[in-house]
């Protein structure tokens, strides 16, 4: 299995080193260009791309970056990817801390919704409430105890099962979150984000979730 990894900030970054360690080949890009990451690729032996390469020719496509940024990808990023690439989305909205106001967002669409409508492509939501240090140092064998478990959403079976398994790989744990449009129990804000739970601890905080966006999470559109 392959996988291109669009973002190579704290989430993108971890995972580049992670599944490398793992042994996956990986293709790694961002905005500035494939010169800017030869650190990275120097210490994990990822390879360095464009954007536009980092979604061609995998098998699996990350998108890793700020929300205010997926409008400026190339409109024909995912032209002629076969359908069966499965592209995840680790993306959160913050509208006062970094992204500004989405309109659609603030409307009620989810994000990876949002993302998804952007792309033009299904998406698979994970990898959004963990932090990168935990990602990347906390993974534990399958059956330990303790063993973190990530939420995931999306509208397609096989696309999750695959995601499932990346998950595992990485020493997570994964709980379904049922499909695309149920993503928002892991939004930022909900009682699973930014929490190192098990799988029972998951499955609580999401079907204790509340659909209002909390205040701090919403744009301040009359500030």
């Amino acid at each position: 299995m392959t996988i291109g990894i669009i973002g190579a900030g704290q989430i993108g970054g971890a995972l580049t080193r992670r599944f490398r360690e793992l042994g996956y080949a990986v293709s790694v890009a961002n905005s500035r260009g494939p010169a800017t990451l030869a650190g990275l690729a120097e210490q994990t032996g990822a390879r360095a791309v464009t954007v536009d390469e980092a979604a061609r020719g995998n098998d699996v496509v990350i998108v890793t970056i700020p929300e205010r940024s997926i409008p400026d990808l190339p409109a024909t990023l995912f032209d002629g990817v076969p359908e069966h690439v499965v592209v995840i989305d680790t993306g959160n909205y913050y509208p006062q801390q970094r992204d500004g106001p989405i309109a659609e967002i603030e409307s009620g669409l989810t994000e990876s919704g949002w993302v998804a409508k952007r792309l033009g492509r299904p998406v698979v939501k994970a990898f959004n409430n963990i932090m990168a240090e935990h990602l990347q140092h906390h993974g534990k064998p399958a059956g330990s105890a303790g063993r973190i478990a990530l939420p995931i959403s999306g509208d397609d079976v096989t696309a999750k099962t695959n995601v499932k398994h990346l998950i595992d790989q990485l020493g997570f744990d994964s709980v379904d979150n049922g499909d695309l449009d149920q993503s928002w129990r892991q939004q930022p804000g909900t009682p699973v984000y930014g929490k190192d739970f098990d799988a029972a601890g998951v499955r609580l905080a999401l079907s204790q979730a509340k659909r209002d966006r909390d205040p701090a999470w919403r744009a301040m559109l009359n500030a």
